[in-house]
């Protein structure tokens, strides 16, 4: 991993750092997607057994068969993830014809599934054409229950030619059935640099008695057990339950040393800025907010590795306008609007040629707006390399309704106590 993965540069251009602005990180409004204590496991909602079967290509081809163009599409995303004059938006109105609705409506992965899975196992439509959602356990909810319409990827040129590897066939949606990324982020290590003196490289620093009192971890299960997994040196997306039991030790005697001030959901950047705590789990677009306002914080991406979360697009059952929305996906492929994308929305874009686009422009401009642009094209947390991928790991991933059962119910017992 290159040494840049490790520490954020807090260079003044990288500070200015966002080349359109933003009033707000998206992640200062998520909560990844956890089991929450409210009855959502899939066996309160009626699934049994494994995962719903993949649909078969007769299927796919019937449901789509006959399926026209309409003229509208309507588009739920999170707060923060289009620029803000809806650039993207107004060119594939202008070059489709199609009128696009856009709304963010999305929140918290957890309360929108609560929300649309009535209505869903009702059989009533949204009312949205495209949703975004992270990959884990409401995404795999989503799939089980079918509540996803599976895709024509005949209709998904760009996807094809201009999608990276790492985005195709995803362990979490094989074949990329029911979804395309829209933008991928990291959870590393977030640490006031007030108050960290010492190189931070190891999520084992979490674990160090010097800093008692001044940890913090997250509340989500499925971030915390991926960081105790990998502190005992164990792939999450390959471990066992075995695993999940050494983990959820691991992390229960951290809390009985007093190591870990608190588990948190997304204030835990407040707590680090002020110093609260002086090191946590936390994810990357937190820090480059913080950063932004001039805050002491820091940025690492551990040694045994991190945990890279997508955010994902896809069609819910019953959406009036399949056709449209197809077309609007695949039109975010092109590396022409995703460059506009990932300039504004500063994540990992899931399309490769972008970063050649941004060096063009780059190399176009003067000044500061030259050196901030350069700034993030460098950055490892926008464009990772092969090296830096392979540090990175996806979430445990429950089989069965009692595997998800049993594990969000271990790792709760530590973080609720």
């Amino acid at each position: 991993m290159s040494p840049s993965m490790h520490h954020l540069s807090t260079s003044p251009a990288f500070l200015r750092g966002m080349t359109q602005s933003r009033s707000v990180s998206r992640r200062d409004v998520f909560r990844l997607a956890g089991l929450s204590a409210a009855g959502l496991a899939l066996s309160a909602c009626g699934v049994q057994g494994q995962q719903k079967a993949a649909p078969k290509p007769s299927e796919v081809a019937g449901f789509w068969a006959g399926k026209q163009k309409n003229g509208k599409v309507v588009f739920a995303n999170w707060p923060e993830y289009m620029p803000e004059d809806r650039g993207p938006l107004k060119k594939f109105e202008q070059e489709t014809g199609i009128k696009v609705e856009y709304l963010e409506v999305i929140e918290e992965n957890a309360s929108f599934f609560g929300k649309a899975e009535p209505q869903l196992r009702a059989g009533q439509p949204l009312g949205y054409d495209i949703i975004v959602m992270t990959n884990g356990t409401q995404f795999a909810k989503m799939q089980a229950l079918g509540y996803l319409v599976a895709l024509d990827h005949k209709q998904l040129p760009n996807f094809a030619a201009n999608a990276g590897a790492k985005y195709k066939n995803p362990a979490y949606d094989p074949n990329n059935t029911y979804s395309i990324p829209y933008t991928s982020g990291m959870t590393g290590i977030a640490y006031n640099t007030k108050y960290v003196k010492d190189p931070i490289k190891s999520i084992q620093a979490l674990f160090d008695p010097k800093y008692k009192g001044k940890v913090g971890m997250m509340a989500d299960s499925q971030e915390i057990a991926n960081y105790g997994l990998l502190a005992l040196g164990v792939a999450p997306e390959q471990s066992t339950k075995a695993d999940w039991d050494k983990a959820a030790a691991m992390l229960q005697k951290q809390r009985e040393d007093g190591i870990v001030r608190k588990y948190y959901d997304q204030d835990y950047i407040d707590a680090v800025s002020k110093g609260d705590v002086w090191l946590t789990m936390g994810w990357s677009g937190d820090v480059f907010q913080r950063q932004l306002a001039g805050e002491p914080v820091a940025f690492m991406v551990p040694e045994e590795g991190g945990t890279i979360w997508t955010d994902n697009m896809m069609i819910p059952k019953g959406a009036a306008n399949p056709v449209d929305a197809l077309m609007l996906m695949d039109y975010l492929y092109k590396p022409e609007i995703a460059a506009e994308l990932t300039e504004y929305i500063q994540y990992v874009t899931p399309v490769p040629a972008v970063k050649d686009l941004l060096s063009t422009k780059a190399a176009g401009l003067k000044g500061e707006d030259k050196e901030a642009l350069e700034a993030m094209i460098e950055s490892p947390l926008i464009f990772p390399t092969e090296a830096d991928y392979a540090k990175l790991h996806t979430y445990v991933t429950p089989s069965t309704p009692a595997e998800q059962e049993a594990f969000e119910s271990m790792f709760q017992a530590v973080t609720q106590g």
